[in-house]
């Protein structure tokens, strides 16, 4: 009876460092899609491309402003990126150097959220809280809401 209890115990020990480890690499896919599609295609390079990539097209940004909440959706927000990328005056300004902190990777099934603390020249910008979820092709961003530091 030990060596069968014995056996148990090493099976779920198994199962647990089986999810562990499938946890510990969902946190490292949804950071690298937070990595390129948010801080990369929207802090530092500008790229919509880049953001549509890891952006589901139902994302919404909620924006809270004076006590209004206003809704921000994808091709809204991607389409200032292309905008701004195609300004000539924007393309000539020197680009700020970006810093992203993940302050919090929590993932739990196909649910994730993400915080990342932003800094632009070494002065902390933003604080970002965004969502996500785990579709067949891989984790989109689907949400986001941010406190502004000034």
């Amino acid at each position: 009876m030990r060596i069968a209890g014995a056996g148990s115990a090493v099976l779920v020990f198994a199962g647990f460092l089986g999810a562990a480890v499938a946890a510990a690499d969902d946190a490292s896919d949804v950071k690298a899609v937070v990595q390129s599609a948010y801080v990369e295609g929207v802090h530092i390079q500008g790229n919509a491309a880049l953001m549509r990539a890891g952006f589901h097209p139902e994302f919404r940004m909620l924006v809270l402003r004076d006590g209004k909440m206003t809704v921000v959706t994808l091709d809204e927000w991607a389409g200032r990126i292309e905008k701004s990328a195609k300004d000539p005056a924007s393309a000539s300004k020197p680009k700020p150097a970006i810093k992203a902190e993940y302050a919090v990777v929590d993932v739990e099934g196909n649910a994730a959220v993400a915080r990342i603390e932003i800094y632009r020249d070494g002065k902390h910008t933003f604080t970002d809280y965004l969502s996500l979820y785990k579709f067949p092709d891989g984790w989109k961003i689907v949400g986001k809401i941010f406190q502004a530091h000034t």
